[in-house]
């Protein structure tokens, strides 16, 4: 996979198909084989030239030396309204993405994020807006601490986790999580073989740490979200108990002119039977831009 250098760092990233740009914005932790490659697949076949890419902190991209706090740490912090140190926000990492499009040549793309990349890609919107044709934030939410927080059953099971060391640690703590947030359709041997790609390829749970922290220490979007003129979709699963679905619906409240979808089955995950509907969903979304 090729890589450049953009924003001072450097970023792995992958390109499938030739249609518009669509850039996808990986979650906490992720990296840009996280993607399904038959996801990715299906939105190039819906038209798309799919721009996946590996933020800071994760994959072959930058590492940081930081010492962050652990995910529990910021969390809690941060309900009790004393937001984590960190030496980057969410607003470097939109510009990272920005960089890499600068990188390969790319004035303006459709921006989809899930998770932390729907942060992120609020913050491409709300930060650069001429950069973005259309918006689709996936699990996500606004950042204003009241909707879309983590449920406190799921705070509990997190915090008795024991930190992953090793690869193998982390693997089973990836099944472990993903068994957690995950809606009906959770294949624990699926996601096995995903997170057994992904953590082979790079495993830095610290990265996970200090992205955790930069979530954390990021400014509200409320208010930036009700300037965003590009078209968005919004989409949230009602079984969400990592950003419960509050997150969505207060997304979609924020920016003018949004379009929410929920699926009843769906939590902090892309349902497979889902994939065809939220791509429809998507290129309806871009064809309004």
């Amino acid at each position: 996979m090729p890589a450049v250098d953009a924003n001072g760092i450097t970023i792995e990233y992958d390109t499938t198909g030739a249609g518009d740009p669509l850039l996808l914005v990986m979650g906490l932790g992720g990296q840009l084989t996280d993607w399904h490659p038959d996801f990715v697949a299906e939105l190039a076949s819906a038209g798309f030239q799919v721009i996946t890419f590996d933020n800071r902190d994760q994959g072959l991209s930058t590492e940081f030396d930081w010492q962050p706090p652990s995910q529990v740490s910021a969390t809690l912090s941060t309900l009790v309204k004393r937001p984590p140190a960190s030496e980057y926000l969410l607003s470097d990492m939109a510009a990272d993405a920005v960089g890499l499009l600068d990188a390969i040549g790319i004035d303006s793309a459709h921006v989809v994020g899930m998770s932390m990349g729907g942060m992120i890609s609020q913050t491409i919107a709300i930060e650069h807006p001429q950069r973005v044709r259309s918006l689709t934030s996936i699990m996500s939410n606004t950042g204003d601490r009241k909707n879309g927080m983590i449920a406190k059953k799921l705070m509990a099971k997190m915090a008795r986790l024991k930190p992953a060391v090793t690869v193998d640690e982390g693997i089973d703590r990836a099944v472990t999580i993903f068994g957690y947030i995950s809606g009906t359709e959770f294949d624990a041997d699926a996601t096995r073989e995903r997170a057994t790609t992904s953590l082979n390829r790079s495993f830095r749970p610290q990265g996970t740490e200090r992205q955790t922290a930069a979530i954390m220490a990021s400014p509200d979007r409320t208010e930036g979200l009700t300037g965003v003129t590009a078209p968005t979709l919004v989409i949230h699963g009602m079984l969400d108990p990592l950003v419960k679905p509050s997150g969505g619906v207060a997304t979609a409240a924020a920016v003018p002119g949004s379009r929410l979808v929920m699926y009843p089955e769906m939590g902090h995950d892309l349902p497979p039977t889902r994939w065809t509907e939220m791509i429809g969903e998507i290129r309806r979304n871009a064809d309004r831009a």
